[in-house]
């Protein structure tokens, strides 16, 4: 079973957060203000906030700009994870990573489905690695954000979380490139 162990000191990330929207301004980007609310709590930084528009190349760039970005830890993206036309998050996010964290999306779904029912079929929420930083797309609904916060990214952006969290490996994520 998980837990926090109190032995080990909490680390500190820096997360950049991106709104994806046609239609979201500062003033009412719901989700984005979820995220940031729990990575304060936490304990963690923001380290940038943006929204982009529904734009496949606009997002990509924005999710490079920040891999790039020795002050950035983690990108946590919100929107633009759904079926319609629109929808390019995902694709955006595969386009940047690395290695994609295959369990990420079955597990947002099996939380999600706890709460939506059958709903949850329908979000593509998805997980990644590039150039040593972790990025994650979510729903745009502050609803979905909080849950995936709470139940996966939370504790798994904590140092303390036993058995194993992603904090922990942070400094291997890009061993491959120190080897030649």
């Amino acid at each position: 079973m998980s837990r926090i162990d109190e032995s080990r000191a909490f680390v500190s990330l820096n997360v950049a957060i991106l709104t994806v929207s046609d239609t979201r301004t500062e003033a009412d980007d719901r989700s984005g203000d979820a995220l940031a609310e729990r990575l304060g709590r936490a304990g963690h930084r923001i380290a940038a906030r943006r929204i982009v528009r529904d734009d496949r190349p606009a997002i990509a760039a924005a999710l490079r700009e920040w891999c790039a970005d020795p002050g950035v830890d983690v990108v946590l993206s919100t929107g633009g994870t759904g079926l319609t036309g629109r929808d390019v998050t995902i694709e955006a996010h595969r386009d940047v990573y690395e290695k994609e964290i295959d369990a990420f999306g079955p597990l947002f779904a099996q939380l999600s489905a706890t709460k939506i029912g059958t709903s949850a079929v329908q979000s593509r929420a998805t997980g990644g690695v590039a150039k040593g930083t972790y990025l994650f797309a979510l729903p745009g609904s502050p609803s979905a954000c909080r849950d995936a916060w709470d139940g996966l990214l939370g504790p798994q952006l904590d140092y303390r979380h036993r058995p194993c969290n992603f904090v922990e490996i942070m400094p291997r994520l890009e061993e491959h490139l120190r080897r030649k």
